[in-house]
């Protein structure tokens, strides 16, 4: 176990994040003695693990306590610690209510992008989808249409900001595509935010440009709790 332990400490601190389905990851989802080791190393060098069960990869963050005396410095920290200005975050906070938003309704709800809006009675017994199952895709196009100008213009839209925003893992983008990142589901806390945004200004400014997000929070709907153990079972 002690080798397992500094392997997966070590690739966590340099690959930023992991998939869910990586051997070590899901023996720390499983393994108690396992995970309560790795959190303990992890939190003797102030760091926690990120592990959020809708989410289809974990990483790593500091204790919230450590945030200033480590960011506190540098003037960007009051709008973020990776360096993002306000219409970077602003941009962040709108890709994440067009994909998160509607994939954690069918997470929840256990209906998948071929079938939404179809009655499963048996939907409940599913395990939680991740991935492309159930997070949706943007074009780029119409993206930058609905709010580039509200952002600095389309050109500082596309040719920098997205691009900023891939690199540091919250979004991907192929072929005029953007699809979700690593980070997207991960770093940003659905139940802070979720609410915030269906009943605040962002719902409005959203529903204007075209993509009403949804009515509810799925949360309200129904409370599910993944069961790790038994999906490492099925894989043997």
């Amino acid at each position: 176990m002690e080798h397992e332990l500094k392997t997966l400490t070590v690739r966590l601190l340099a690959q930023r994040w992991l998939p869910r389905s990586d051997r070590l990851v899901r023996r720390a989802l499983v393994d108690e003695t396992f995970r309560l080791e790795l959190d303990r190393r992890l939190a003797d060098v102030g760091l926690r693990l990120l592990d959020n069960p809708y989410a289809a990869h974990v990483g790593v963050a500091l204790q919230p306590e450590l945030a200033e005396p480590v960011f506190g410095a540098g003037r960007e920290y009051a709008a973020s610690n990776l360096g993002l200005t306000r219409d970077e975050i602003a941009l962040l906070v709108i890709l994440w209510a067009l994909i998160v938003l509607p994939k954690r309704e069918r997470q929840v709800t256990r209906r998948e992008l071929v079938d939404d809006g179809q009655t499963d009675l048996f939907g409940g017994d599913k395990p939680v989808a991740h991935g492309d199952a159930v997070s949706g895709t943007l074009t780029e196009a119409s993206l930058i249409a609905d709010f580039g100008p509200r952002l600095g213009g389309r050109t500082k839209v596309r040719n920098f900001m997205l691009g900023k925003l891939a690199r540091l893992g919250f979004i991907e983008r192929r072929n005029g595509l953007i699809t979700e990142g690593p980070l997207l589901d991960l770093a940003l806390d659905y139940r802070v935010m979720a609410d915030r945004i269906i009943h605040g200004t962002l719902g409005e400014i959203l529903d204007a440009a075209g993509h009403p997000p949804p009515a509810h929070n799925a949360f309200e709907l129904a409370e599910v709790l993944p069961d790790e153990a038994e999906a490492l079972d099925e894989e043997g």
